[in-house]
């Protein structure tokens, strides 16, 4: 028999993964998908989806753990090019590529129904929470780095600042869910205006916060 490569089982863990996600987000959640939609969507034999995911749940979590790696490397890349990159242009990218995924791919609907079935399954919930503590240590990392040069202020704890970073993007997410794709102009704007490029702005300190405190 012909060796089955490592790219093989990737395309194929994919196709399984990219069917659930189109019965999840056409049957309107996960609890009114059944494995058997996962099956004919597939059109694979339930041993072979079963030999790539044991169980639903595993479905939804590596669907979730894909948009969370894509959304926090797209992140890291910003930041790290060009002087330590700026947070702004970090932010305002992730907040592109969501708009790019949840126009082609469903993303913030399908994110929403992550966040209430990681609430309701007991099963799923240290699991997400395990990803979403990789992922703010990740972003408190960034924050580091803008702190040793000084685009950031250091006398704030970088896991808090990384928490403020971090719950953007659900936020934004959720008002794309709800509200749609043009409800929230001028976002990526708004966020080059919070945290402009280093070579547009002094760096923060100690006592530049005192001076804003007494103004």
């Amino acid at each position: 028999m012909p060796k089955v490569t490592e790219q093989y089982l990737a395309d194929r863990r994919r196709h399984i993964l990219d069917a659930a996600h189109r019965c999840f987000l056409r049957n309107g959640g996960f609890q009114t998908t059944s494995m058997q939609d996962i099956f004919a969507e597939s059109g694979l034999s339930s041993g072979a989806v079963y030999r790539y995911f044991a169980s639903k749940d595993e479905m939804i979590l590596a669907i979730a753990e894909d948009n969370i790696r894509e959304v926090t490397a797209m992140i890291r890349t910003v930041t790290h090019a060009h002087n330590g990159g700026a947070l702004g242009a970090a932010l305002a990218a992730a907040t592109t590529l969501v708009d790019t995924k949840t126009e082609h791919q469903g993303l913030a609907q399908l994110s929403v129904q992550v966040w209430a079935e990681a609430l309701r399954n007991p099963h799923l919930r240290p699991q997400y929470r395990r990803m979403l503590t990789q992922t703010r240590t990740e972003i408190a990392d960034i924050v580091r780095d803008h702190q040793h040069t000084g685009h950031l202020p250091p006398h704030v704890p970088a896991t808090a600042l990384a928490d403020v970073l971090v719950s953007i993007l659900p936020g934004y997410i959720l008002q794309l869910a709800l509200l749609g794709p043009h409800a929230q102009p001028g976002i990526t704007d708004a966020l080059h205006a919070l945290w402009p490029h280093p070579d547009n702005t002094k760096p923060h300190n100690k006592q530049t916060a005192t001076d804003l405190q007494r103004s």
